[in-house]
């Protein structure tokens, strides 16, 4: 299992695309380069994210300090973005996918804003996703089962801040998911 430097156990994910989710700007994580090492880390820990740090540091080909403090650049630079652990969506009883498509009644800042707040409010939304295209935005959401999304649909969906339009298809089985990112 990975630790900090103070003895605490972790998860590593890498998510350079979701700086939104991380306290470092978007910027940081663009500027760092990236060099093999790095790469061979980041890819290891998309992996195995519990794996410790001297494992880790033997299987790139580095010291454990040196490991460390590339490890330690990558999160402060904003290239490993966030601690989490992967759930089994089944095992929680959000097995159901739903991909909905929302247009709004406008493309002003402020209300796609408000719209944006709202969405992130929701905690069955997984991903809003600001489109090109014949829409705004591309959500994906996770529920139950059909009534749940209905229930979704109704309490929230149809009451977000200027939606004029609302599109859901249901995923009837998932044939890739990946977490990792090729780097």
């Amino acid at each position: 299992m990975g630790q900090t430097p103070d003895g605490r156990n972790f998860l590593w994910i890498f998510r350079a695309d979701t700086a939104q989710n991380c306290a470092h700007s978007p910027d940081a994580a663009a500027m760092t380069e990236l060099d093999r090492y790095d790469r061979s880390i980041l890819t290891l820990l998309q992996a195995d994210g519990r794996m410790p740090n001297a494992q880790l540091a033997d299987k790139v080909g580095l010291s454990a300090s040196a490991c460390l403090r590339r490890v330690q650049r990558l999160e402060q630079t904003g290239v490993i973005a966030r601690y989490v652990a992967l759930l089994d969506a089944r095992a929680i009883d959000r097995a159901t996918t739903v991909f909905i498509e929302v247009t709004l009644d406008s493309q002003r800042e402020e209300v796609l804003a408000a719209f944006e707040k709202a969405a992130a409010a929701s905690r069955d939304i997984l991903e809003c996703q600001l489109m090109a295209g014949d829409f705004d935005y591309l959500l994906r959401a996770a529920v139950e089962n059909p009534q749940d999304y209905e229930r979704l649909h109704k309490q929230e969906l149809s009451r977000l801040p200027h939606v004029v339009r609302i599109k859901s298809s249901f995923a009837l089985r998932t044939v890739v998911k990946r977490t990792d990112y090729p780097v």
